[in-house]
Order: structure tokens, then C-alpha cells, then sequence
């Protein structure tokens, strides 16, 4: 399976950018990539348009970590936050991983094709693992 990267997807339930900041104070991390949720669905809530939908913070070593704010209908309790994000080169391997995962466990998100190009889907394994998937089109 042609899978690039297995990062942690940390998810804050709107403290995205306080914890940013700390990560950045305490750890030394720089952003990378911070998008809004007004960034990318202009036409979302007013109260979700200047929420972290999606950031990528780097460590000096090149480690990363991705997070968000997540949905408001999603809160986050205690070790609930945390999803290990795919990232998977193959449109036909990343469906079967997608389904292979998903079986005895909960699909939170089918796969979809998502505005930054690629597909996205989202599920929580037989285990209760929360796993997001970027997959490649083509």
C-alpha cells in the first residue's frame, strides 16, 4: 500500500489557535499551513468563520502535527481529540483501506472529494481509533 505519512490530527473543540500558540512557545513549533473555515466554505456560519478547520504546525526536526477546531456538534472529551491522519497516494488503495478500517467499526465521514483536491473521509475503527483519510484522486 502506497501510504506517505501517518500524522497525529490533534482536534481542540475551538482552542486551535491558543493551542498553536503554546505549541509555538513551549515547543518551538511553527505553522505551516492555517486555514479557516471562512477560507475554505466561504458560505459557512458566521460564528465557524474564523475557527482553525485545518493547521499543520512543524517541530525543528521536521516532525509534524495537524489540528483543528473540529465541528461544533463534535466536542472533544478527553481522549476523543486525537485521530491519526492518512495520507495515501492511491485513489483504489485508499478506498480499500477506507473499507477495510471501516468494517465492525463507524464511518464518521464517507469519503468525499474535498475542496483542497483530494478525497477525505473520516471513521472510527472496531478498536474506537479515529482515523482520517487524504487520498489522492486518480
Amino acid at each position: 500500500m502506497a501510504i506517505k505519512s501517518a500524522t497525529p490530527y490533534l482536534v481542540f473543540g475551538g482552542k486551535a489557535e491558543e493551542a498553536i500558540a503554546f505549541y509555538g512557545s513551549a515547543l518551538g513549533a511553527k505553522v505551516q499551513t492555517l486555514q479557516r473555515f471562512g477560507d475554505m466554505q466561504p458560505d459557512c456560519p458566521a460564528a465557524l468563520r474564523d475557527s482553525v478547520a485545518h493547521a499543520v504546525i512543524q517541530f525543528d526536526s521536521g516532525a509534524t502535527l495537524m489540528l483543528s477546531d473540529g465541528s461544533p456538534e463534535d466536542k472533544p472529551t478527553p481522549g476523543s481529540s486525537t485521530h491519526v491522519a492518512l495520507d495515501i497516494d492511491s485513489a483504489a488503495q485508499g478506498k480499500a483501506a477506507f473499507d477495510a478500517l471501516s468494517k465492525g467499526g463507524t464511518v464518521t465521514q464517507p469519503l468525499i472529494e474535498a475542496p483542497w483536491g483530494a478525497s477525505f473521509g473520516a471513521l472510527h475503527d472496531r478498536f474506537g481509533i479515529r482515523w482520517m483519510f487524504n487520498v489522492a484522486k486518480g
